[in-house]
This record gives C-alpha cells, structure tokens and sequence, in this order.
C-alpha cells in the first residue's frame, strides 16, 4: 500500500493529556495525576474531543540580504498553541490541568505557578489507514473565557474550551512540537507515548 504517501488528514480521533512533574520531568500518576496511571485519553463517556486548532506551527523567517538580492532565510523556533474543545472533560481533571488547587470543601482557585502539561493530538490519514500525531511535551492550559447563557428549548451546552501554548522541550532542540506518523515503520506508539509524557508506561486503566 502506497498510504504512507497520502499526506491529507481526516476528523480528531482522540486526545491525551498528562501532568508533567516540573522538577523530574515524569509523568504524575495517582491521586495527584490525571488518571491511575497519570495518562488521560478522551473517550466516548466524557464525548470526546470536539476540535484542536493548532496555530503558530511554523513563524515566519528573518530575511537576509546580500549582493542586492536575498540570501537566506534564519530560521526561527516555533512554539504552537492548540485552541481545543473537549465536550465534557471531568471537572478535577480540567482543574488539574488548569493549575486549580482544591480547597478540599469543593472550591478551586487558580494557581500563579501553571503546571506542566503534555498533549497528544490524533487524527487519521484520509483513508484512516494510520495516524497522525501532534505532539507537545511542555506546555500550559488556560481557559481564557466562559460564555454561560440560558438555556431556551434546547440546552446551552458550555464545552471545556482551552488553550494550550506549548513549550520548548530539551529532548527536541528546545523546538515546541513533534509529529509522529503511524504509517512509518519504525513508529512505536508506546515509545512516543513514553517520550511526549514523560516516561510513561502503560497500567492499562489510562481511561
């Protein structure tokens, strides 16, 4: 199959979220993490994940000119932010990832100090054959805004709509993402799960 060479993709198939320590650099997992394991992957009982816009992939060039005409185009960093919906996230673990401290009766307060958060966006090939991740090992979650109206006939449904400004990763040139494609053969998914959320390794309750 020539799939591999398809480079259009398809629809948002499942997203994950891991708290970073900041200090090592793991994987939090527990009572303090997101999940047993510390891995949380969107599923159908929380409705999924509704749309990921990523922007700021690649930032323009500083041009440089010589000889009267243009030599050369430096490089700069790019560091994306993800502007993504989850339809109805658990509320700890939209606090966790937020940087809210539980006050043990109920309330939540934001935190100055944003924790680390590690992202994996999925989506597919057109002909679904494999996937195509985008991967962000360091980075905050802010939601910036909550539009709360009545409800007329039909509800009006609020979803979790965050923004993720993505970080420089030592382990990747201190650039702010990395994509990963399923079709290439040497593509382990428990590898980069490993890599992108740092030292992760499956218990198998990740949902």
């Amino acid at each position: 199959s020539n799939s591999g060479n398809k480079m259009a993709i398809v629809g948002l198939k499942k997203s994950y979220l891991g708290l970073i320590d900041k200090k090592t650099g793991k994987i939090i997992a527990g009572p303090e993490g997101l999940t047993t394991d510390g891995l949380y992957i969107s599923n159908p009982k929380d409705y999924g994940t509704a749309s990921a816009n990523i922007t700021n992939i690649a930032a323009a060039g500083t041009q440089k000119f010589g000889d009267n005409g243009l030599v050369d185009v430096v490089s700069a960093k790019s560091f994306p932010q993800v502007a993504a919906v989850w339809n109805n996230l658990p509320f700890a673990i939209k606090a966790k990832i937020k940087g809210e401290v539980s006050d043990k009766k109920g309330g939540y307060v934001q935190s100055q100090d944003l924790p680390q958060v590690a992202l994996i966006i999925e989506s597919e090939l057109i002909d679904r054959s494999h996937s195509i991740f985008y991967a962000f090992g360091n980075g905050q979650m802010t939601e910036t805004a909550l539009n709360i109206q009545t409800d007329h006939t039909a509800q009006n449904r609020v979803e979790d709509a965050l923004t993720y400004q993505s970080l420089a990763f030592a382990a990747w040139n201190n650039q702010g993402m990395k994509t990963f494609n399923s079709a290439d053969p040497g593509f382990d998914k428990v590898a980069m799960l490993k890599e992108v959320m740092g030292g992760y390794a499956a218990s198998g309750l990740g949902v």
